[in-house]
């Protein structure tokens, strides 16, 4: 967004569009204040003609000078706002015409209309906030359930930009100790000997790949698990999926063949998000369109995070079981089999799915079996991982960056233990270096961080 390069200024309505008790339109730049003063008029007489910082006053809206509304304006000076900015912000009633009408007053004024996130990303830009703060800003507006909001609210506090900080001051310390080395390799010059240098560098590594291991519950918390439920027809999953919703979701029906397509909801599994595909039987078939159906079925597989496999505990495995245990085999997801009927006698050969974890229920119970719960809690959260701590990662950007910089270190302490000499050690840990200040932002390219404002609604 250019508008903060050129010193523009900009507005939006940054509540919800639609009815409601409140609406706010901020206006945020070097013109804030000029562009509040030719549509807001305080009750009283403002004191030396400025707004004071900080404070809600009360007055007038206008609309082409005339009064369309009374309310509230609040006045922060650069650099102690949101966005570091000059910002003004003006709350009004809030119906949707009434501050649309507001915002076009703004605009007539002088502002410009604000693009998506453009306030976040001048808050970015004004180092009043960290990339990955950012990143969490939208992570607290998607939050659905409590686990996303405790590790955004987290994040937005600074505990991953916290851990980011510290390896990189430790990293960059390292660092100077590994150039003394290298240009003065006859003098002692050092505080670290060789083997100090390297345990610190090995500590650092550790320590990085622990965080880079944090991206699976991040991942799992706030972007959702693709879980693929599958089994041959009339086997139970869609009573599976119901029973993880809490809802009838999907149509549950002794005739063979009911789900033709795949149905794709979410549903927390313990602190776990998992975005579940329902998928039509696996099977052979004639029948054109449950043929793709099963294509579909097989897509989800290949593409899944975790799959559920139901198969019927009551009657002996068929062909299309078997079929399906030999997919299972060859899938790098985990796989938990769920054996469903368990109220009635056991006819299916438990060896068939010997070495996957398995669980026993009853699609006729009104609640989920709660082993799925712990079970999927352990493919996918480490108990050295306090999430309200915070310094987890939450997407797939900060993952890849992280993981550039452990696999650096790794060639680093290769090279060391090689007996190399430290100049090629040196590049790689720069490299390192270089990588997790990407992840917060201190050096990252315009075009991933136009991308990630991107994906901001207008006015935040």
């Amino acid at each position: 967004m250019d508008g903060y390069k050129n010193g523009s200024t900009v507005a939006a309505i940054s509540t919800p569009f639609g009815r409601g008790g409140v609406a706010m339109i901020r206006i945020s730049g070097p013109d804030a204040e000029k562009i509040a003063k030719a549509i807001f008029v305080p009750m009283a007489p403002l004191p030396g003609g400025t707004f004071p910082a900080r404070k809600a006053l009360y007055g007038t809206v206008l609309y082409n000078g005339a009064p369309i509304d009374d309310g509230l304006l609040t006045f922060f000076y650069a650099p102690s706002s949101y966005t570091g900015e000059d910002c003004a912000e003006i709350s009004c009633h809030g119906g949707a015409y009434l501050a649309a009408k507001v915002l076009e007053s703004a605009l007539s004024a002088g502002a410009l209309p604000a693009g998506p996130g453009e306030f976040t990303k001048r808050a970015f830009l004004a180092g009043k906030i960290s990339l990955t703060g950012a990143e969490a800003v939208i992570d607290l507006i998607n939050a659905e359930n409590e686990e996303q909001l405790s590790l955004a609210g987290a994040n937005s506090r600074g505990k991953l930009s916290a851990a980011l900080s510290d390896l990189c001051a430790r990293l960059t310390a390292l660092l100077a100790q590994l150039y003394v080395l290298v240009d003065y390799p006859d003098e002692d010059l050092s505080d670290l000997s060789g083997d100090e240098f390297l345990a610190a560098l090995t500590k650092i590594k550790e320590d990085v790949e622990a965080l880079y291991d944090s991206y699976k519950a991040g991942h799992a918390i706030v972007e959702g698990v693709k879980t693929a439920i599958v089994g041959k027809p009339n086997v139970g999953k869609s009573s599976l999926l119901n029973l993880l919703l809490g809802r009838e979701r999907a149509i549950v029906s002794p005739i063979a063949g009911t789900t033709r397509d795949t149905v794709e909801e979410t549903a927390l599994c313990g602190r776990a998000l998992l975005r579940l595909i329902d998928t039509a039987g696996l099977r052979k078939t004639d029948d054109t369109v449950e043929k793709m159906g099963v294509e579909r079925t097989i897509a989800a597989l290949e593409e899944a995070e975790l799959v559920l496999a139901v198969f019927d505990l009551s009657s002996p495995a068929t062909s299309d079981d078997l079929l399906l245990i030999e997919r299972l085999k060859g899938l790098s997801a985990p796989v938990i089999v769920l054996l469903n009927k368990s109220d009635l006698p056991q006819h299916f050969d438990l060896s068939l799915v010997e070495g996957f974890d398995r669980i026993l229920f009853s699609a006729k119970e009104k609640e989920p079996p709660k082993e799925l719960f712990s079970k999927v809690e352990n493919l996918f959260f480490d108990d050295r991982i306090r999430i309200s701590d915070g310094g987890v990662l939450t997407n797939a950007r900060q993952a890849s960056t992280v993981k550039k910089a452990l696999s650096s270190l790794e060639d680093a302490l290769l090279a060391l233990r090689a007996g190399r000499e430290p100049g090629t050690a040196s590049l790689d840990v720069e490299y390192a270096l270089s990588a997790l200040k990407e992840t917060d932002g201190q050096s990252v390219g315009e075009d991933i961080v136009t991308e990630i404002f991107s994906r901001f609604c207008v006015g935040k």
